[in-house]
């Protein structure tokens, strides 16, 4: 997702603010190097310069940013509507959200067999959690249609449609796109396979790629 990333950003040096980087550090090192004045926030975010362990809701820069960050990070959030605002007041008002997400209400079944049917070998755990869905779901006993929706919501995650909607309450689109998500944690699928199967209507687009510019009339709504 770096080149997606890269494209949409301001140029160097900008400041750049990445929403939950995790504890590898997200996009922080390959936005450094690229001459980004950047930081990484997140509660497991390394314990180095540039990163910062607080929740982003917490978080106050020193100036607004040119550019948010935020990969798989939202749906993940308590209020959408909250940290929307929030994301809409650390921008400038000529700043530029980039958000990578995924629609996890598109997981249906069909779409969850297709991927299953690629796992790898047990290992990453970071890759892993499809083979975890994978063995729970087995263990269940459940149809999956039945047993992912629960999954989600006991979780408390948000779907993809819903973290669009807060975003389009403050933002302007610039650019917009569904497709892949899934390729990363499948044995031998690159990106242009899992479009493929996507093209051909065998899985649904999980993966979202929205960019949007601060709307200057949602400033200052609580």
């Amino acid at each position: 997702m770096w080149p997606f990333v890269r494209d949409h950003v301001p140029a160097a040096p900008a400041a750049v603010l990445e929403i939950g980087c995790g504890a590898a550090g997200g996009f922080v090192p390959a936005l450094r190097d690229a001459g980004y004045a950047v930081a990484g926030v997140d509660p497991q975010a390394p314990d180095a310069p540039g990163f910062h362990r607080i929740a982003f809701e917490g978080y106050e820069p020193e100036q607004p940013v040119a550019a948010v960050v935020a990969s798989n990070s939202l749906h993940h959030v308590g209020d959408l509507a909250e940290v929307a605002g929030r994301i809409h007041e650390v921008l400038r008002p000529d700043g530029i959200l980039v958000v990578m997400e995924w629609g996890w209400e598109r997981f249906d079944a069909a779409t969850a067999r297709w991927c299953f049917d690629r796992l790898g070998a047990a290992g990453d755990d970071d890759h892993d959690w499809l083979r975890r869905r994978h063995d729970d779901w087995a263990a269940s006993g459940r149809p999956w249609d039945d047993y992912f929706p629960g999954w989600a919501a006991g979780h408390g995650l948000h779907a993809g449609r819903d973290v669009v909607a807060a975003l389009d309450a403050r933002f302007d689109r610039r650019h917009y796109a569904e497709g892949p998500y899934f390729f990363p944690s499948l044995a031998g699928v690159a990106y242009a396979d899992e479009q493929a199967a996507i093209d051909a209507g065998q899985i649904r687009p999980a993966g979202i790629r929205y960019v949007g510019a601060p709307r200057s009339s949602a400033r200052g709504r609580v």
